[in-house]
């Protein structure tokens, strides 16, 4: 079963044919929960997946019946017990892939060796821990890691045993991308097969696998710079679009994301009248809107003709970035 990360693409279109075809939510935040419920998703399909929530986003998720939550520090676990006592909880333990494009665990996840303060605290509290979580990471790219992680999480599955507990659920995250998603997936269902029984529920946490290739951005071409005299020898012509990295490009700037678009030409160019547009190949950097020279969304490019003022660039696989 898959719990799509919210946070991932909000676009309530994309929520509605997500909770239609049935599929599971991710969320972090209250607003994330409000949108997801008023969907009309039953509560027992959602996670709440952040492990250090405020006092106010659990009283909401105690009025509104989600129930199901992670955690990975005892403090925790006394905010919890103190607001959402009822809590179905899941340890979410440390994983990283050191080579993913951004490294979750920087952030969230209890080391292994930490395990088992945390599970008796739980049970101190007479909290109830039904299963353990983790991610390796955005943009993950070993399947090893992936592997380690869930044999770490067998052995919190065993800890948790001993002191009590009855745990079934296995959270494997998210961090799957197109290229490489069979070559994971092979490596996760081998491990899983291998170490946990075929009672244990398993869910992943797909994110930008599932949003990335459903969007498509156009972006209109606000002004164009073509240098002149030697600098016209040494750079590429620079294009001014109506957005950027603070804007639907914000993984260009994080992730160092490359984009390739392409022009859809306007039939009635800005300033050019009767001007044939030049054809061919003509190489480009495309820039945001903003007076800011960190707002370069793609340094060089090579586009099939000529841009003009008013034309617009189209950028594919878009539904997965950051929104505005």
């Amino acid at each position: 079963m898959g719990a799509v990360a919210v946070k991932c693409n909000p676009d309530p279109t994309l929520l509605r044919l997500l909770a239609e075809l049935g599929t599971g939510f991710d969320c972090a935040s209250t607003e994330e929960l409000r949108v997801i419920l008023n969907l009309g998703v039953d509560p027992s399909r959602v996670i709440f997946a952040n492990p250090c929530k405020s006092a106010s986003s659990l009283l909401f998720a105690a009025r509104t019946g989600v129930t199901l939550t992670t955690f990975d520090n005892l403090d925790e676990l006394e905010t919890i017990r103190a607001f959402l006592p009822n809590a179905r909880l899941v340890l979410r333990i440390y994983a990283c892939d050191n080579d993913a494009l951004i490294k979750l665990g920087e952030k969230f996840g209890a080391p292994v060796d930490t395990s088992f303060v945390l599970l008796q605290r739980a049970r101190e509290l007479g909290l109830e821990v039904c299963g353990v979580s983790f991610h390796v990471g955005t943009g993950a790219s070993n399947a090893s890691a992936y592997v380690n992680a869930i044999r770490h999480a067998k052995m919190v599955f065993d800890l948790g045993k001993s002191l009590g507990y009855d745990m079934n659920l296995l959270d494997i995250g998210g961090g799957y991308q197109d290229s490489n998603f069979e070559k994971i997936a092979q490596s996760i269902r081998g491990a899983l097969m291998e170490v946990f029984p075929p009672r244990t529920r398993i869910i992943a946490e797909p994110g930008r696998y599932y949003a990335r290739s459903a969007y498509t951005l156009a972006c209109k071409v606000l002004s164009r710079r073509c240098h002149i005299a030697e600098a016209a020898q040494k750079r590429s012509d620079m294009l001014y679009q109506n957005d950027g990295v603070y804007g639907s490009f914000l993984n260009v700037l994080l992730e160092k994301e490359v984009v390739h678009p392409s022009l859809i030409p306007c039939s009635a160019p800005y300033h050019h009248g009767n001007a044939k547009r030049a054809r061919g190949p003509h190489r480009y950097s495309i820039w945001g809107p903003t007076c800011d020279s960190v707002d370069c969304v793609v340094r060089e490019t090579a586009l099939e003709s000529e841009v003009r003022v008013g034309d617009w660039l189209k950028y594919s696989n878009m539904g997965g970035e950051p929104p505005p």
